[in-house]
């Protein structure tokens, strides 16, 4: 009976020492991580009595999260258990009997002997000293030219969350990229580790643990020993000792010549960012961006980059930050420390001292006569700019266009191309904006434009000096008045006068001026020999014109 009533006693003492009890009344869906043994842990706790729900200390009224490594014996081993399992954002009550707290004796006047303790637990972080930065990479562009290394300059943003997902910064909200160097101190060390080998464009999550972010300090708005989770996109990563990087896209078949400094340029372009935000573009004014190159009118980089290119080229040009606006930046446009890149196409450039190019394409084998000055000309023509477009075209009009050399009826570049030239000879004229409209250009024709005439000579008409409407060929009739008096009745009246001037013309011995109105001109000359205009010219009127002094006189 006595052994019975032993064996009692001890299965009621041993019934008396219940196990903590855990509530798990919210859990988060995701969780990646439980609580460990040795693992550090972040949390706010409310404490209270079992017995009367009286609250007996608080992480949340001291406005501190309290910071322990499970297991280290540093807890009450009832809380030590009850934290064992849980996720961050895991809400638990934990219930710990005397004997895993403060047993029978209890703690000071706040927590009387055999106490049953529960705690209202929120984990807010956890760390192991064993842990490393986690990289988790999102996106990373099929294109990576080039992956930050230490001693490079990077730009970037980034939202900076706990891990309960607060967030604590962004740079977004302050719509301005973090800048600094890599590998110089200047970031704590987890973020120095998730940002080297990155790509522009590239996105990654980074977790960093407290002894490599701000550790038991904190910085700011950081609680002490905080894991950091930053999510990243890297926009700008160069290096001071960077060069331009030039790749070629597309170079015409034939390039006869390539720009150099001193050479005035025209070229469309589109500028954009490294990951691919445009800033500029000249294609949306619709105007080419005009430049001479190498006198520093633009940015160095680009100074640099415009050399050497052929007309028709297009290139890509990676400019970096110290070769273009450097820690200025342009306005609300371009940052500071910012790489640009340049889609350009190169639509013409040329020398102030180029001369007119002519290459002739074909030239009749037969070429009696070429055109020369005061010559009357009709040509066919197509005029277009060194890109190929087209400007003007003859064949727009019902018939060739006519002009008369060095009257300055074109342009002077097109009066030189127009010179020498057979009937039925074609080429192609190249003229420097020097010899046709300038800086200003005109009506479809833009300023300072360099232009392509593609000619050919339908018909020449050989001409008279300046001031002249008709020339001997050959020697005149001696005695002139009697070859002019065809019915020798000792006047010669205006019908007879142009009959004798078509004659000339027609046997090759005179020739009128051509491309105007042959009846008004011979009228003309015929007024002016008429000196007492009684409508006939008598011998005593007539008169040789001196062909050394420019006068409207023919004879």
């Amino acid at each position: 009976q006595s052994f019975n009533s032993l064996l009692s006693l001890i299965l009621t003492a041993n019934c008396s020492f219940t196990d903590v009890k855990v509530d798990r009344y919210f859990t988060p869906i995701r969780c990646p991580r439980e609580v460990q043994t040795e693992d550090f842990v972040r949390y706010h706790f409310n404490g209270t009595l079992e017995a009367d729900g009286k609250q007996f200390d608080s992480s949340h009224d001291r406005v501190q999260a309290l910071v322990s490594q499970v297991g280290s014996g540093r807890l009450l081993s009832g809380l030590d258990r009850g934290l064992e399992g849980m996720c961050v954002n895991e809400r638990r009550k934990i219930s710990v009997p005397p004997h895993l707290a403060f047993g029978t004796v209890g703690a000071g006047s706040v927590i009387p002997p055999n106490a049953v303790l529960v705690y209202d637990v929120l984990l807010l972080d956890i760390w192991n000293k064993d842990d490393k930065v986690q990289i988790r990479t999102l996106y990373r562009p099929e294109d990576c030219i080039r992956a930050a290394v230490a001693s490079d300059f990077v730009r970037y943003h980034y939202n900076g969350t706990l891990l309960t997902g607060d967030m604590f910064d962004s740079s977004y909200l302050r719509n301005a990229t973090y800048d600094t160097y890599l590998g110089q101190g200047d970031l704590i060390e987890g973020m120095e580790e998730g940002l080297l080998g990155m790509c522009v464009g590239e996105r990654r999550v980074v977790i960093v643990p407290p002894f490599l972010g701000y550790g038991e300090n904190g910085s700011g708005k950081l609680p002490p020993q905080a894991t950091l989770v930053y999510e990243v996109l890297m926009v700008d990563v160069f290096n001071s000792k960077d060069n331009l990087t030039v790749t070629v896209k597309e170079v015409p078949e034939s390039c006869s010549r390539r720009s150099k400094r001193g050479d005035f340029i025209r070229y469309h372009y589109n500028g954009t960012f490294q990951d691919g935000t445009p800033f500029d573009s000249s294609y949306q004014r619709n105007s080419t961006y005009n430049t001479y190159i190498g006198k520093g009118y633009v940015m160095k980089g680009m100074d640099q980059a415009l050399q050497g290119l052929c007309i028709g080229e297009k290139r890509r040009i990676i400019i970096p930050p110290h070769l273009a606006y450097g820690e200025s930046g342009v306005g609300d446009l371009i940052p500071s420390w910012t790489v640009l890149v340049f889609h350009i196409h190169v639509i013409d450039f040329h020398n102030p001292k180029d001369p007119v190019v002519i290459r002739t394409t074909l030239r009749p084998p037969d070429c009696p006569q070429t055109s020369e000055a005061n010559d009357w000309l009709q040509y066919r023509y197509n005029c277009s700019l060194m890109d190929g477009t087209l400007l003007y075209s003859s064949d727009q009009f019902d018939s060739p266009s006519v002009t008369t050399l060095g009257m300055n009826a074109v342009i002077s570049g097109l009066e030189t191309g127009l010179s020498g030239m057979c009937v039925g000879e074609k080429r192609e004229v190249v003229i420097p904006p020097h010899w046709a409209h300038g800086e200003n250009g005109a009506a479809g024709v833009p300023g300072s434009a360099v232009l392509l005439f593609q000619l050919e000579l339908v018909d020449l008409q050989k001409g008279v000096p300046d001031g002249f409407m008709f020339v001997w060929v050959e020697d005149s009739p001696e005695p002139l008045f009697p070859a002019m008096d065809l019915n020798g009745d000792k006047q010669v009246p205006l019908e007879e006068f142009s009959d004798f001037i078509e004659l000339q013309s027609k046997e090759g011995k005179g020739r009128l001026r051509p491309g105007v109105d042959r009846d008004a001109v011979i009228k003309d000359m015929f007024y002016n020999q008429d000196s007492n205009r009684d409508h006939k010219i008598t011998e005593e009127e007539i008169q040789l014109k001196d062909d050394t002094v420019p006068q409207r006189d023919e004879f």
